[in-house]
């Protein structure tokens, strides 16, 4: 039997579900699916008590239908009910434990913005999201392979109509309108993945003009472009698509609707610092004093502007968990903490269960977007003094085959963390949750790197950002300089920004 425990990707599980891909096997396997599934219905019939009924539901992916039916296989002949709720958002398959919807836990099939091949498993209870112990425990008991034997049922009613009136009855309560976008012109781009329902289920119930909107239809094929906020190819065609239109806002999904994407007017991409500004905002002027948890990549623009606008900026770790955890701690703390916001786009705010929902989070923006056009302002008006960095990149430098990348990674911020202490104009940033964040003072970059081991891969990322033209460059210089000598570590990706 294979180790399943390999198919684990920190919250969920994740694997190549179709053959054909060159140097790709099938790992997600339908007997690996079967055993999973059969897993976590056992898992919560532990936790609750009960013999539980498992919700399963999935984004617009090939393979989607197949794992399904295995899934609906293994938990009916465990003795299961499942209700299937086809093609759904992962958002909403935690919602429905939150509404009279008659499951006890849910599964969703998805891989994210993973290329078409890949799929994957996540877990809902309706305490939220599995944690990663929780899904070693559901790995060990696919593992034994000691399941119950009986003979479940399974329905099949969608959610996900139900889901999209929950949102548009917010922002009419909040607006206090029944039709508070009209006149305006918002354009979806939902990439073939499974959010095209918020152009038809949302928007135009609430008086939108959706006249622009591409890509509603599910494809796994993703013909068009990676259903992903961050893909620069899907930035720019939503962007010339909200310019090309005249719209008056912009909205991009990822495949499975946990993340989210905005576009101005003029086509200015809204994501990443901007995304995260925008938010905190709408958030801070309900509210001051709060605690806006990001990840660690975030600028000190934004960190300015949080403090300019009565907040406080919290740098976490990245990884969408570890952001919404830390989050939680500070409410714990009774340090009143409304956002944990990932610059990928996963956003997660206290009021909506801290679940990370680009459906939410876009319905929150449009609130704001309305409420400015009764005052005859600009959403973006908002943000109009972000402090934006001169210069910006990332680069990922990859580690040789089979090495022991963790320990090397380890090893290599802790020289470094020796090599900024020896030089007076660096200082490490006070807030170094993962890796080290170095300010490099006026003559040397004017601005700050960020070096870290990425959460799951051999690669290290290293984000830099300078506020003078040319500061990039003398950033990634000195780092080179320092990196080098690690023979391991491939430093092409440096050379190449120089």
């Amino acid at each position: 039997m294979q180790d399943l425990f390999k198919l684990q990707n920190g919250t969920d599980v994740r694997g190549t579900a179709i053959a054909g891909v060159e140097g790709d096997p099938v790992t997600l396997t339908d007997e690996a699916v079967e055993r999973i599934a059969k897993a976590f219905f056992v898992w919560t019939a532990n936790k609750t008590g009960k013999s539980p009924v498992i919700a399963v539901g999935h984004d617009s992916r090939l393979s989607a239908g197949n794992i399904s039916s295995v899934v609906e296989r293994a938990v009916t002949s465990c003795g299961g009910d499942v209700i299937l709720t086809g093609l759904s958002s992962t958002p909403s398959m935690f919602m429905l434990l939150k509404d009279s919807f008659g499951a006890d836990a849910s599964i969703m099939i998805t891989a994210s913005h993973l290329p078409y091949q890949k799929n994957g498993l996540k877990f809902f209870t309706a305490d939220g999201g599995l944690e990663s112990g929780d899904v070693t425990e559901v790995l060990t008991i696919a593992t034994k392979g000691e399941f119950p034997t009986g003979s479940g049922k399974s329905t099949k009613k969608s959610y996900l109509k139900k889901y999209s009136q929950d949102l548009v009855e917010k922002v009419r309560t909040a607006c206090g309108e029944d039709k508070p976008l009209k006149g305006k012109r918002i354009l979806v781009d939902a990439g073939n993945g499974a959010g095209g329902f918020y152009a038809e289920e949302v928007l135009k119930l609430l008086g939108a003009d959706t006249t622009g909107s591409q890509f509603l239809e599910p494809d796994g094929n993703f013909p068009n472009h990676i259903p992903n906020p961050e893909n620069a190819q899907a930035m720019k065609s939503v962007s010339e698509a909200v310019v090309r239109h005249h719209a008056d806002f912009g909205i991009i999904f990822d495949t499975d609707v946990d993340r989210a994407g905005a576009v101005a007017p003029d086509g200015e991409e809204i994501n990443r610092n901007r995304l995260i500004a925008l938010i905190s905002a709408i958030l801070l002027e309900e509210q001051s004093g709060a605690y806006i948890v990001t990840d660690s990549v975030t600028s000190d623009g934004l960190a300015d502007f949080i403090k300019r606008r009565g907040g406080i900026h919290h740098r976490f770790k990245r990884g969408y968990k570890n952001v919404i955890n830390e989050s939680k701690r500070l409410c714990n703390e009774g340090k009143y903490s409304p956002l944990a916001i990932e610059t990928s786009g996963h956003a997660a705010l206290k009021e909506n269960y801290f679940l990370d929902d680009g459906a939410y989070l876009v319905t929150r923006l449009l609130i704001a977007l309305a409420k400015c056009a009764q005052k005859g302002e600009n959403l973006t008006d908002l943000i109009s003094d972000l402090p934006e960095p001169e210069e910006a990149a990332e680069v990922r430098l990859h580690f040789a085959d089979d090495c022991d990348f963790k320990s090397l990674g380890a090893s290599v911020i802790h020289d470094l963390s020796q090599y900024v202490e020896e030089r007076p104009y660096l200082t490490p940033a006070p807030d170094n949750h993962e890796g080290i964040r170095i300010n490099f003072d006026r003559d040397h970059g004017n601005g700050w790197a960020l070096v870290r081991m990425s959460l799951h891969e051999p690669i290290m990322p290293i984000n830099v950002e300078s506020n003078m033209k040319g500061g990039n460059k003398l950033i990634l210089k000195e780092l080179e300089s320092f990196l080098s000598e690690y023979k391991f570590l491939d430093i092409q990706p440096i050379k190449k920004h120089l």
